[in-house]
């Protein structure tokens, strides 16, 4: 027989080995994703260090004056919960680039176009259709920004690059590349960029572009978007 100090022992081990598990599942899908895009061993190690490092750090970028922010809540969208922070006493919105989620994803996409080259026309017109799509799921939601569901955009772009891949002289081997460019770029230009006008009316205290809160989900858009492609 358990009693109650030991049984809350157990669950608190077991909350932190679920934890742990998914962070370890998390860690090997964009491992996993970063190799089938070609990249050396050691630079997929550096790059997911960064990624990890920079998804806690915004870059503030400019101050928006915004229309009644919203104090702290609860916010929920497509059945995902978001905890919106307390506003200051403020009527601006900071917009800021995540580092981890924006920066890196976007210079890596920059990156593999200059090495794939070749492949630039299917870059431009896999980025194209990504970027129409998810713009006409993107939503406002207001105290928490533009919002999209999210496995929209990854599957969005691992269907484009299996599309388009297929009129490349190396076929469906690049597809992970093409994926990772149009997932990442479209979702980026899409959802955020072509939103910003909205930032004011959403009574948001922060817009974090690539980063979790208002706007999220590009850096994983890429990386699911790799590995459903890899399957």
């Amino acid at each position: 027989m358990f009693f109650l100090p030991v049984l809350l022992l157990f669950l608190v081990f077991y909350f932190f080995l679920l934890g742990g598990l998914f962070f370890f599942i998390k860690l090997g899908l964009i491992s996993l994703a970063f190799q089938r895009l070609g990249l050396p061993a050691d630079l997929v190690f550096t790059l997911l260090l960064l990624c990890l490092l920079g998804s806690g750090l915004n870059i503030p970028v400019k101050r928006i004056q915004s229309e009644g922010l919203l104090t702290e809540q609860i916010v929920e969208f497509f059945g995902w919960k978001f905890r919106v922070p307390a506003a200051a006493a403020s009527n601006t919105t900071v917009l800021a680039i995540n580092v981890g989620g924006a920066v890196i994803p976007g210079l890596l996409s920059l990156y593999l176009i200059w090495r794939w080259a070749s492949l630039i026309l299917l870059f431009a017109m896999a980025t194209f259709v990504v970027t129409v799509l998810v713009n006409r799921v993107a939503r406002p939601v207001r105290g928490l920004g533009i919002a999209t569901p999210a496995l929209f955009p990854p599957l969005v772009a691992a269907l484009t690059a299996l599309l388009f891949s297929s009129f490349s002289p190396s076929g469906f081997q690049t597809a992970p590349v093409i994926a990772y460019v149009a997932g990442t770029l479209g979702t980026l230009i899409g959802a955020d960029l072509l939103n910003l006008k909205k930032i004011a009316e959403l009574g948001a205290p922060i817009a974090s572009i690539g980063g979790a809160g208002t706007f999220d989900g590009v850096f994983l858009t890429g990386i699911i978007a790799v590995v459903l492609t890899s399957i």
